[in-house]
C-alpha cells in the first residue's frame, strides 16, 4: 500500500482521542457543519471523462467557504469543545487553510483565537486569515519555518491554557473531514468504484475512508502524495509514522514530514492505495485546470487528477470521483508553477557554459550551437580577466523534449565546456 508540518511535541489534547471514527461521529460533525460550511457540488466532468475514457466526477471543494474543506475539522472540533475549555481561546499552528478554517470558526463562534504563522508567510495568507476571523483572531508571525511557529505555538498553549486545535491528527478533525465522504456518498446516484484524494497529514482521507468504507467496502480508494513529501507511503511501509528528514514544501497543502498517528492508523485500514505524482506534473494539471476549464486548483487541490495518469487503465470504463480539496493558489507563484511544468515536460532548461573571451564568440554560440526553435530565457555573463574562458548562465526554453539533446550533441561537437543546471539543485534554486 501505499504547509503545516505536525512536531514531536505532543500537546494536551482537550480529550483522550482513539484511533477510529465512527459513522456516527462523521453524522454528529454534519450536523455540527449546517449553516457553517457549504455543501460542495459534485460535478461531472466532461473533459476529463473522456480524456480518460471514465466517467469522471469532482468532488468541489475548492468552493468551500475558506476555498478548502478545513472548515470541516476546524469548525467540527471547536464546536466540541467545552465552555471551560475555550474560555482561554484557542490556539493553532499554520501556513495556509488550517488557519483560515480556524480563523472562520472562531468569528462564527465568538471566541478568540490567536493563530501562529511563520515570519515568511506570504502577505496574501496572512490577508485571509485576518479577513476570515477579525477581532476574533490574533495572527502572531514567528520563526522562519512552520516548525519554528508550531513550538511558539506549543509554548503558548502550556503558559495560557488554551485549547490547541491540531490540522489533522484529532478523531474529531478527521470526523469534520469525513463530512466530505459522506456529502459524495448521499450525492452519487451511480456506484462508486474509485475515489482519489489528497493526503497530506491524513485527515481528509481518513475521514473519507472511514465513511466510505463502512457503506460500501468494494469501492477502491486512492490516496496521492506528492513524490517530494510521501510521508503516509513511507510510513505504512514501515508499519509505523516515520518522519522525513527532508521534503518538497512545493504542494504546500500536502507536504508533511509527519503524518499524524491516529491519521496513519485509519489510512492503515482504509487507502487501497498510495500514489506519488511529481511536483512539475502537479504544475501541469494546475494550468491545464485554469486554461482549458477555468478551475482554480491549488497545488495540493490538483493532486487527485494529477494521479489520473497513473491509473488510467485502472479506472478506464469505471466511475470515479476526485477530491479537489482547496483553491487557495496565490497568483505571485505563476511563474513558479509555469516553471516547473516545462522542466517536469522537459522543455526548459539551465545550462553554464564557458565562452572563450574573444570577440564573436557568443555569434558564434547563437549560429552554429543554438537550434532555430530554441529560446533563450535567461542570460548572465560575467567577463573575467587574466583567463581564456568566462562563463555564462544559460536558460533556454525547447520547442520538444528531444531538441535538448541535439543541443548538447551540438555543445560537445564544439567542443565547449559546459554544465548542466537541473541536476543540481543546490545551484538550481539560486535561478529558479
Amino acid at each position: 500500500m501505499s504547509s503545516q508540518h505536525p512536531s514531536d511535541i505532543d500537546i494536551l489534547q482537550p480529550e483522550t482521542p482513539s484511533a477510529s471514527v465512527t459513522i456516527q461521529d462523521i453524522e454528529d460533525a454534519a450536523h455540527k457543519l449546517e449553516g457553517i460550511a457549504h455543501r460542495t457540488p459534485l460535478n461531472y466532468n466532461e473533459l476529463l471523462s473522456e480524456q480518460y475514457q471514465a466517467n469522471i466526477w469532482l468532488k468541489r471543494e475548492d468552493l468551500q467557504v475558506v476555498r478548502s474543506y478545513k472548515i470541516r475539522g476546524a469548525y467540527n472540533m471547536i464546536q466540541s469543545l467545552r465552555e471551560a475549555e475555550t474560555k482561554n481561546g484557542v490556539v493553532c499552528a499554520s501556513a495556509g487553510n488550517h488557519a483560515q478554517g480556524v480563523a472562520f470558526a472562531c468569528r462564527k463562534k465568538g471566541i478568540k483565537g490567536t493563530i501562529f504563522m511563520p515570519v515568511t508567510t506570504p502577505d496574501q495568507k496572512v490577508k485571509q486569515v485576518n479577513m476570515f476571523g477579525r477581532e476574533f483572531v490574533e495572527i502572531v508571525l514567528d520563526g522562519d519555518t512552520f516548525d519554528d511557529a508550531f513550538a511558539r505555538a506549543t509554548d503558548f498553549c502550556v503558559k495560557t491554557n488554551a485549547a490547541f486545535i491540531p490540522p489533522f491528527d484529532h478523531p474529531k478533525i478527521i470526523a469534520g473531514q469525513g463530512t466530505v465522504g459522506k456529502e459524495l456518498w448521499e450525492d452519487a446516484d451511480f456506484l462508486i468504484d474509485y475515489i482519489i484524494a489528497p493526503v497530506g497529514g491524513g485527515g481528509l482521507s481518513a475521514g473519507i475512508g472511514s465513511y466510505i468504507k463502512a457503506y460500501s467496502p468494494q469501492t477502491q480508494i486512492i490516496g496521492v502524495e506528492p513524490e517530494g513529501a510521501p510521508a503516509m507511503l513511507k510510513s505504512i511501509q514501515a508499519g509505523k509514522v516515520v518522519r522525513l528528514d527532508e521534503i518538497d514544501k512545493f504542494v504546500d497543502g500536502a507536504a508533511v514530514k509527519k503524518v499524524g498517528q491516529f491519521t496513519f492508523e485509519i489510512c492503515s485500514k482504509v487507502l487501497d492505495t498510495i500514489i506519488t505524482v511529481p511536483e512539475g506534473k502537479v504544475c501541469g494539471t494546475i494550468l491545464n485546470m485554469y486554461n482549458e476549464q477555468a478551475i482554480v486548483v491549488e497545488p495540493a487541490g490538483a493532486l487527485s487528477i494529477t494521479a489520473l495518469d497513473d491509473c488510467r487503465d485502472q479506472v478506464k470504463g469505471k466511475n470515479v470521483i476526485c477530491v479537489i480539496s482547496g483553491s487557495n493558489n496565490d497568483i505571485m507563484r505563476t511563474a513558479e508553477i509555469k516553471e516547473r511544468s516545462l522542466m517536469y515536460k522537459g522543455l526548459k532548461h539551465y545550462f553554464t557554459v564557458d565562452f572563450p573571451q574573444r570577440a564573436g564568440a557568443l555569434r558564434e554560440f547563437l549560429g552554429n550551437v543554438l537550434g532555430s526553435d530554441d529560446n533563450i530565457t535567461y542570460f548572465e555573463y560575467s567577463k573575467k580577466t587574466n583567463t581564456d574562458l568566462g562563463p555564462a548562465l544559460i536558460g533556454l526554453e525547447v520547442k520538444s523534449k528531444e531538441d535538448i539533446q541535439r543541443l548538447i550533441d551540438r555543445m560537445n561537437a564544439k567542443q565547449l565546456s559546459f554544465e548542466y543546471i537541473n541536476d543540481h539543485p543546490q545551484l538550481f534554486r539560486f535561478i529558479a
